[in-house]
Formats: C-alpha cells, sequence, structure tokens
C-alpha cells in the first residue's frame, strides 16, 4: 500500500490546491517508488512556481514543481525541457506532468548552484575553478545554440523587447523612485529605446535562454545542469552570454567578462554561428543587448519588490545600475540615458568645458 503523501511540511495558501496536489502524488507516487513522507522544499524563484524535493525508495531523489495556474503554465518548460536534452545539454527530465493542474515530476539536477560554487571560489580566490565553470557554461551555451531549432519558438520581436524595456520607467522611476520625467525626458527615453530595439533585431537570432546566469545552472555531471527555461524564445544571439557574464548576483571586472567573451565568440564561430567577424562588433551587441535587459531586471527587481512582496531582489538595483550607466556612457547615443540615470542612482555630473 502506498503512503498517503505527507504535505503537512508544505504551506499551501489554497487548501483546494493542497488536495489537489495530495492526488496526483498518490497516483504517481508507486511508479517511481516515491515516499511521500519525504517531501520538503527545494526552492522557490521569482514568479509563482515552487519546487519541491522528494525521496525514493532506491536512494534517488526527484523534483517536483508546484506551478499553479492560471498564473503558470508548465508547458513550455515541458517543451523547453525537451529541446534542451535534443541538443545534448543536461535538462531535467519530465518524468510526470498534470498541465491542467501544474504539477510535474523532475529528475533532480542536484543542490549544487553554480552561483553558490562561484562565490565561494572567488571568495577562495580560486580562479582556475571558477574560470572552469564559466568554461564549461559557455561551451554548452553554443551548444545549445548551434543544434537547437528556433524556427517555431515565440519571436524576440519589437514589441516583447519594448514592453520589457517599459518596465523600468512603470516600476522603477515612477513607482520605486517617485520621479516624474519631463516631456524632454520622455523623449530621451524612447530615443534610447529606439536605439536598443534596432540593435537587438538587428542581430542574427537562435534559441535564447532569457535567464542563462549562474543562478540557474547546476554544478553537476555532464556539467553544467540547465534550470528555468520555460521563458526561452527566438532572439538576439548576444543576449544569454550578456546574461552570463553581466549577471544579477555576482559581477566580474571587465577584462574577465572580455575573456569570457572572446572565448565564446571564437567557439561560436567554430561552431558556424553567425556571430561577427570583428570581436569588437559582437563585444557592442553583447554590451547594448545587456543594457536592454538591464534595464528590464531594474524594472522587474521593483515589481517584486512593490507588487510580489519580495523586496530581497531589490537589493541588487545598484548592481544592475552600475552596469546600465558604463555601457550608457561609453557609445554615442546613449549619453542621455545616462543623465536618466544619475539622478536616481544618487550622483551628479558637472560637465566642465576648457
Amino acid at each position: 500500500m502506498t503512503p498517503s503523501p505527507d504535505s503537512t511540511a508544505i504551506a499551501w495558501a489554497d487548501p483546494a490546491r493542497r488536495t489537489a496536489f495530495e492526488q496526483w502524488l498518490a497516483g504517481i507516487a508507486a511508479r517511481h517508488a516515491l515516499a511521500p513522507a519525504t517531501l520538503r522544499s527545494a526552492s522557490s524563484d521569482a514568479s509563482f512556481r515552487r519546487y519541491l524535493r522528494i525521496d525514493a525508495a532506491d536512494g534517488a531523489s526527484y523534483i517536483v514543481m508546484d506551478a499553479p495556474p492560471p498564473q503558470e503554465d508548465v508547458r513550455p518548460f515541458v517543451a523547453v525541457a525537451a529541446m534542451l536534452q535534443g541538443a545534448g545539454l543536461h535538462a531535467p527530465e519530465v518524468l510526470e506532468q498534470d498541465a491542467a493542474q501544474g504539477f510535474l515530476l523532475l529528475t533532480d539536477l542536484g543542490s549544487r548552484l553554480y552561483l553558490d560554487e562561484l562565490h565561494a571560489a572567488v571568495a577562495r580566490r580560486d580562479t582556475k575553478l571558477a574560470d572552469s565553470l564559466m568554461r564549461d557554461a559557455i561551451a554548452a551555451l553554443v551548444q545549445w545554440q548551434s543544434r537547437a531549432d528556433a524556427r517555431g519558438m515565440a519571436p524576440y520581436d519589437d514589441a516583447l523587447l519594448r514592453r520589457e524595456l517599459a518596465l523600468f520607467p512603470d516600476w522603477c522611476v515612477t513607482r520605486e523612485y517617485g520621479v516624474e520625467w519631463s516631456a524632454e525626458q520622455q523623449r530621451q527615453w524612447q530615443a534610447t529605446c529606439d536605439l536598443l530595439v534596432a540593435s537587438a533585431l538587428a542581430q542574427p537570432t537562435v534559441a535564447v535562454h532569457r535567464d542563462y546566469m549562474p543562478r540557474n545552472l547546476m554544478l553537476a555531471q555532464p556539467n553544467p545542469g540547465i534550470l528555468d527555461f520555460q521563458d526561452a524564445v527566438r532572439g538576439p544571439i548576444s543576449y544569454d552570454v550578456a546574461s552570463l557574464l553581466r549577471d544579477a548576483f555576482i559581477s566580474w571586472d571587465e577584462a574577465q567578462e572580455i575573456d569570457w567573451a572572446v572565448r565564446y565568440w571564437e567557439s561560436a564561430r567554430r561552431a558556424a554561428l553567425p556571430v561577427p567577424d570583428d570581436f569588437g562588433e559582437f563585444w557592442r551587441q553583447l554590451e547594448w543587448m545587456g543594457l536592454q535587459r538591464h534595464l528590464k531586471v531594474l524594472g522587474i527587481f521593483c515589481r517584486l519588490k512593490h507588487r510580489d512582496g519580495k523586496p530581497k531582489y531589490s537589493q541588487d538595483l545598484p548592481r544592475f545600475f552600475a552596469y546600465a550607466h558604463k555601457v550608457a556612457t561609453r557609445y554615442n547615443g546613449l549619453g542621455p540615458l545616462a543623465r536618466l540615470l544619475e539622478p536616481l542612482m544618487g550622483t551628479s555630473r558637472v560637465d566642465a568645458f576648457y
């Protein structure tokens, strides 16, 4: 007789969802020799999804995704997981699914986050380990881009890029800082958006993870394990490498960023991916793509704080302002953006002419 699922250690805001979960878990437990009494929290993220870990009689462990509809839809996760596996990459295998209710049983990639391993390596000044991990991530990214068939994926189009950029004035400028831009400042913002969108849309397109960063990579065999890929689209080739090198939760000095970017660019060329022949142009594409992402993330982190009651993400706002300001001061046409950012960052500029 299969034991009843033990979800008493797991908080459930909705009793009906808890009942549905227990019934679903009871129905699959015997097939995988699951031990429901071992059910426990594994992790959560910025969405409404959460992940639970459960053990099996043979000592193996599995992950349960709890993704409540209508806020979440597990079908994109299932589809992209299959794409990643088809490209020969290490993503969770979907063993059981109830798409209507938002429950999945997945293979467990472990609990050693790239982010934690990299922070520990930095603390120990273990540059060799950090470099090895990042090279593995770069190799996996090139494999994903060169083997995944992106033709059927939703496009990272003009409308999506602009919706993402709009998060910055809506949630960061207005809601977080209480700033109202003048008509001229709004014009400057729109001109910046036009430049960034045009740069993104001019790039060749590949399969884009959209959050390819150490927090979503696992130290695993084969390395890395890849998570949180359900929002994948067909989009600019520089997007994922920009996400990896200029991350939400760990930063590198620019010489190291450039070193890894060159390694990606060389590997991409060997794989016949459509990167520019000139690395300098690729680096510009990467910086501008990263800027679009960083402005979006500034808006998202503020939205998480004000709308979703998750204020911890706002602690990383200074990191993203620093990323964005550095790029905005570096390229012709982006200077007005730097001036929009500076008051929010608590800095001011004095222009002197001699």
